[in-house]
């Protein structure tokens, strides 16, 4: 029964979020994609959402691209430049430790001037403050990670999860084997980010997927007139 549930935890159920995660992502760009927002309220009060929204955002792009790099980087590269699993392991509770407390106190913030501010709290839909909750929880399970791996210096754990993560990307199906005797911490931190990534077609995070990078290739300039520029000019063509 225990080898069953860790295999439909850890091996299914990525590939069920994923399959969700994308296939939602690109239903709801394609044929609805201005229903969604970012669900701002800096209208209704700045001061708060500055500092909460940049401690979030700068926090949660640290942290995601060290799950990025350091889960899918073969560990052949590591042991090609010299990076022992037990310096890896210190570098990523180092770094995760102070981008995610950054990102915790910004999403204190944000949970509580949503749910404090009765203004906020009249604009807010119950997926907004869902999806905030969920995040939330997740830095919380993320912080307390590090007490556990401080336990395990030489770095093996660590080569554990890059084993899943990356048997997952491969579609090995023993992949949930590796991690199936970690700490339940562990387990509920990855399940809880799976379950995250299954909910993000339906939340207000598909407003990622709107960030104006492709303004960086753009050629040619946008013309700006004041209005009495194109009145000026109207008036001559009629003439």
């Amino acid at each position: 029964m225990h080898n069953w549930l860790i295999n439909a935890l850890f091996g299914w159920y990525p590939y069920i979020a994923l399959t969700v995660f994308l296939l939602g992502s690109l239903l709801r760009f394609d044929h609805s994609q201005y229903t969604w927002r970012t669900g701002s309220s800096q209208l209704l009060r700045r001061g708060q959402l500055r500092w909460g929204s940049n401690l979030f955002h700068l926090g949660i792009l640290a942290i995601l691209g060290g799950h990025f790099v350091g889960l899918l980087t073969p560990i052949a590269v590591f042991d090609a430049v010299g990076v022992s699993h037990g310096v890896k392991q210190v570098l990523a509770m180092t770094a995760g430790g102070i981008a995610g407390v950054a990102c915790w106190i910004g999403i204190a913030l944000l949970v509580h001037r949503r749910l404090t501010d009765p203004r906020i709290r009249a604009t807010s839909s119950f997926g907004d403050i869902a999806i905030l909750l969920l995040l939330w929880a997740q830095l919380t399970l993320g912080l307390l990670t590090i007490p556990v791996s401080a336990g395990h210096l030489d770095g093996h754990e660590m080569v554990k999860f890059m084993s899943w993560a990356q048997g997952i990307v491969i579609l090995d199906s023993g992949a949930a084997a590796a991690i199936a005797d970690v700490h339940p911490i562990f387990k509920l931190h990855i399940f809880l980010g799976l379950t995250i990534v299954l909910v993000f077609p339906f939340s207000r995070l598909v407003h990622i997927w709107s960030a104006p990078v492709w303004y960086l290739g753009r050629q040619g300039y946008q013309i700006v007139r004041t209005r009495h520029h194109v009145a000026r000019q109207t008036a001559s063509k009629k003439s």
